[in-house]
């Protein structure tokens, strides 16, 4: 039997800085660098990853506005058998926008996506 997936990451370059409206989240300036963003779907993982891969969609998530920016790309992805909040536990970097990608989250992560500074 296999693992079963449970999240996955999206690794994410911004080549400048900018200042994005998160839907009702609120305005964020986002320096350039390097971000990784955790989720999870319950189903359908990729069909979910392909969704973020897609330039063409309207926002629903928190990530969705924050890659309709014309100088952020994915360029990783990763999946993982380890549970959405405690892989997003294990990474490191900076959290710059509370609340982003966590509305449900259950252990008050604060937010799924980390700035790491790489540039």
């Amino acid at each position: 039997m296999f693992p079963r997936l449970q999240s996955y990451q999206l690794f994410i370059k911004l080549s400048r800085d900018s200042e994005v409206q998160i839907g009702k989240l609120g305005l964020f300036r986002f320096p350039r660098g390097g971000y990784i963003y955790t989720g999870s779907a319950k189903a359908h993982m990729e069909k979910r990853i392909e969704r973020h891969l897609s330039k063409h969609k309207k926002p629903r998530w928190h990530i969705d506005y924050l890659l309709e920016v014309k100088d952020a790309r994915i360029t990783q992805v990763a999946r993982s058998e380890i549970s959405e909040c405690k892989l997003n536990k294990k990474t490191s970097g900076e959290t710059l926008a509370n609340g982003f990608g966590s509305s449900d989250c259950l252990n008050k992560c604060g937010s799924h996506l980390k700035f790491t500074g790489d540039t």
